[in-house]
C-alpha cells in the first residue's frame, strides 16, 4: 500500500514540473517583443520636415521618423529603430542625419535609415516616358555613278551635309530599307494612244511594292478623284483599284481641225466666200476658239499630299505620278504645292510617259529654257523634293520603270542631324549633300520648310 502511494506521489510531482516548465516557456515568449507584420500605410507622414538628400531621423524622445513603421502602423518597409520593448533614446543622444549613424539608449551606433526610392516596373516606365521633340532633320538621298547605277557601300565618313551653307554633324546614318506610304497619281487626261500603252502596263504596278507598304490611288482628268484609300500593297482591293483606274483618254486634234484650208469647206486665200459655211456667222475670216484642255496635275498632287501628311513620319511618304507631266487648269500653284511637300517630308517620284518621255522633248523639259512655259512640270517636283523619275515611251519600259523607281525609293541612304536654327521661324532652309568621292551624282531635296512635325514626340523605345 505504501508503494502505491509513493508511485502516485511521484507521478503528481512530474506532472507539476511539466506544467511549470510550459508556463515558464509561455512567459518567456510573451516577454519577447515581436513586431507586427507590415500593413498598408493608412496615415501619411508629414513630409514638410524632410530635407532633400539628408533623410530623416528622430530628434526628440517619442518623435516618429517619417517613413518608418511604428507598432500598429507598418509602412511596408522594415524599420531601422530598435524594437518597441526597448527604451527610446533621449533627445541628447540623437545624432544628426548627416553623420549617417544614430545613437540608442544602450550606447550602440546603428545606421540611420536612408530615404527609400521605389523603382517603377517596366510597364510604368514605358507609360511615364516623355520624349522631348528636337530639331531633327531627316534627309534621304540617292547616289549614282556616271552610268546612272546605284552606288552602295557609302559610310558617314564619305558624306557631308550642309544647311544654309553650314556643315552639320551627322547624328544617324543608315541604309536600311523602310516601309513606304505611297499615293499613286494616274493621269487620264492624255490622248487615247498614250492611255492605251499606260493601261497595258498598269498590271505590273502592284508587283513593285512589298507587303510592308501601303498604297492609295488617285486619278485625274479635269480634277483629282480618290479611287481607294490606303490599303495593303498586295491586297485584292488594290488590284481592283488599279483596274478601275484605266481610262479611255482623249481624242487628239487632227491637222487642220482648228485652222488652215481644211477647217472650212469654202475657203479661198484664207477667206470664206460663203458665209453659210463659216464657223461663226457674220465673219468672213477664220476665227475659231478651240476648247482648252484641263490637266489638273497640281490639284492631284496636292490632294495626295494632304492624305500622306497624316501618315507616321517613321514611314517614307511618296507620291508616285504616272503622267506626261502636263499641267493646265489647276487651282493650286506649283510653288505652293512644292512648299507643302517640303514642309511635310513628302517626295515626288514617277514614270514619265507620252510625248514628254521622248529624248529631245524630255531634255528640253529638264533644262527649262528661260522665258518659256513648262510643258512638263514633273522634273520640277522631283528636283525640289529629292525624288526621281524614269522616262519611258513603250509599254515594256513603263513596266520595268515601276520596279526600278520603287526599289530606289525604298533603299535610299538616310541621314539625320540636329539643326541649330529655330524650330519654327517660317524661313526656307537650303540643303546640300556632298559625297567625298569623284564622279558621283547625289539626288536629294534642295531644302525644306521647318514644321512642327519635326518636334513630334517619338514613341518610347522598346525595353
Amino acid at each position: 500500500m505504501l508503494g502505491v502511494l509513493a508511485w502516485q506521489s511521484g507521478q503528481t510531482q512530474r506532472q507539476a514540473g511539466q506544467t511549470n516548465a510550459a508556463q515558464s516557456a509561455q512567459q518567456n515568449l510573451a516577454q519577447q517583443a515581436i513586431p507586427d507584420a507590415p500593413r498598408p500605410q493608412t496615415k501619411l507622414p508629414n513630409l514638410g520636415t524632410i530635407a532633400p538628400g539628408q533623410g530623416t531621423t528622430s530628434t526628440t524622445a517619442g518623435d516618429t521618423v517619417p517613413g518608418d513603421a511604428t507598432p500598429g502602423e507598418g509602412a511596408g518597409t522594415p524599420s531601422a529603430t530598435p524594437p518597441a520593448s526597448h527604451a527610446s533614446p533621449p533627445a541628447s543622444a540623437s545624432v544628426p542625419a548627416e553623420s549617417g549613424t544614430q545613437a540608442t539608449a544602450s550606447g550602440t551606433q546603428v545606421a540611420a535609415k536612408a530615404p527609400v526610392y521605389e523603382t517603377p516596373s517596366s510597364e510604368e516606365a514605358n507609360a511615364q516616358t516623355i520624349t522631348v521633340g528636337v530639331n531633327d532633320v531627316n534627309v534621304p538621298f540617292t547616289v549614282k555613278d556616271s552610268k546612272q547605277q546605284l552606288v552602295a557601300g557609302l559610310t558617314p565618313r564619305d558624306v557631308q551635309v550642309y544647311e544654309n551653307g553650314v556643315l552639320q554633324h551627322i547624328m544617324h546614318f543608315t541604309t536600311d530599307a523602310v516601309p513606304l506610304s505611297v499615293a499613286l497619281v494616274i493621269d487620264q487626261s492624255m490622248t487615247y494612244d498614250n492611255v492605251i500603252r499606260l493601261n497595258d502596263s498598269l498590271g505590273a504596278l502592284q508587283g513593285a511594292f512589298t507587303r510592308s507598304d501601303e498604297v492609295e490611288v488617285f486619278t485625274f482628268n479635269n480634277g483629282p478623284k480618290l479611287v481607294t484609300d490606303f490599303t495593303g500593297a498586295q491586297s485584292a482591293r488594290l488590284t481592283q483599284a488599279i483596274e478601275i483606274s484605266k481610262g479611255a483618254g482623249r481624242e487628239p486634234l487632227l491637222a487642220g481641225a482648228l485652222s488652215g484650208p481644211m477647217s472650212q469647206t469654202t475657203v479661198i486665200n484664207n477667206q470664206n466666200f460663203d458665209p453659210n459655211t463659216a464657223s461663226q456667222r457674220g465673219h468672213s475670216g477664220i476665227q475659231l476658239n478651240p476648247p482648252k484642255e484641263v490637266h489638273a496635275l497640281n490639284d492631284a498632287i496636292l490632294a495626295a499630299a494632304a492624305t500622306l501628311s497624316k501618315k507616321p513620319i517613321e514611314r517614307r511618304r511618296v507620291i508616285y505620278v504616272i503622267s506626261d507631266g502636263k499641267e493646265y487648269g489647276s487651282t493650286a500653284k506649283t510653288k505652293d504645292v512644292i512648299k507643302y511637300l517640303q514642309t511635310n517630308r513628302i517626295e515626288v517620284d514617277g514614270t514619265l510617259v507620252g510625248d514628254s518621255s521622248l529624248p529631245l522633248v524630255g531634255f528640253l523639259d529638264r533644262i527649262h529654257l528661260p522665258l518659256t512655259m513648262r510643258d512638263n512640270i514633273l522634273p520640277a517636283y522631283a528636283i525640289a523634293t529629292g525624288g526621281n523619275f524614269d522616262a519611258e515611251f513603250r509599254t515594256g519600259g513603263i513596266e520595268k520603270s515601276f520596279a526600278k523607281i520603287a526599289e530606289e525609293v525604298r533603299t535610299r541612304y538616310t541621314l539625320d542631324y540636329i539643326t541649330h536654327e529655330p524650330l519654327i521661324d517660317g524661313k526656307y532652309r537650303t540643303l546640300e549633300v556632298k559625297v567625298l568621292r569623284p564622279n558621283l551624282t547625289v539626288i536629294a531635296k534642295k531644302g525644306y520648310w521647318p514644321s512642327a512635325v519635326q518636334a513630334r514626340p517619338r514613341p518610347p523605345a522598346a525595353q
